[in-house]
């Protein structure tokens, strides 16, 4: 990218699985996704991220449904693929669907996609989603030959693990494998994605790479939202982003 050349303002999708987490602890009818997501758009994200998992701990059917509705911006879905997610999918086309490792007993995504492992399901999977018109997505580890087998499986994007990242409190060999990876996709025609443990604090490295086009970031937002409301804790990740995107 020439020096003179301006970079493109970043997208961010906020994930509001941790809201039901929240709502799942009693049962109950509340905090509701549906109302984290509109005040998570009128507060600036540009797209709404659930996770379906297989399990439901915190999402549910009725959860996604709903959002499928009600989101003005964009929904991206995350979810495993099998066949009654994918037929889920089919039926109510969200504008993305990004797919993901499922294990019942992790507590959260703990990894990418094992994309040499159960590649016609994959390939299958991924095929279903583009020819209804979903962009397909696929959450793998930043590894510069899983992106590169991303595209040939038929991926349209791939979302970045950066847990290795944010976990490594900015280890510099993480960012390094993140930037080669958002390179190499970008090169090869993918639109790179990024996210998972993800914060204000130190989102500033990964969001000033040129090739990611977009940060899916959820539970640093509802852990400060605590704090600060739902909208501020957007609007504080917003303009970190921006910040380091402009090179502040």
């Amino acid at each position: 990218m020439p020096a003179t050349e301006p970079r493109r303002r970043q997208r961010l999708y906020i994930n509001i699985d941790h809201v039901a987490t929240i709502r799942q602890a009693r049962r109950g009818l509340e905090p509701s996704p549906r109302e984290a997501a509109r005040v998570c758009e009128l507060a600036g994200a540009d797209g709404i991220t659930a996770h379906l998992r297989e399990d439901r701990r915190h999402i549910q059917d009725a959860d996604i449904h709903d959002l499928a509705g009600v989101v003005r911006t964009v929904l991206n879905l995350e979810m495993a693929c099998t066949e009654e997610m994918l037929l889920l999918a089919e039926r109510l086309q969200p504008h993305q669907v990004t797919l993901v490792p499922e294990r019942r007993e992790e507590v959260t995504t703990e990894g990418g996609l094992d994309v040499t492992h159960d590649v016609e399901r994959l390939r299958d999977g991924l095929a279903r989603l583009n020819a209804v018109g979903i962009r397909s997505s696929l959450f793998i580890a930043p590894d510069v030959a899983t992106v590169e087998a991303s595209l040939a499986l038929g991926a349209l994007a791939v979302e970045l693990h950066t847990g290795p990242y944010s976990h490594g409190r900015g280890d510099p060999a993480a960012l390094r494998a993140l930037r080669d990876s958002a390179a190499r996709g970008a090169e090869i025609g993918l639109a790179v994605h990024a996210g998972h443990g993800l914060t204000v604090a130190n989102v500033g490295p990964v969001a000033a790479i040129p090739e990611i086009e977009e940060l899916n970031i959820g539970h640093s937002v509802v852990s400060r939202s605590v704090f600060v409301g739902l909208a501020e804790a957007v609007r504080e990740l917003r303009a970190a982003m921006d910040a380091a995107r402009r090179g502040a």
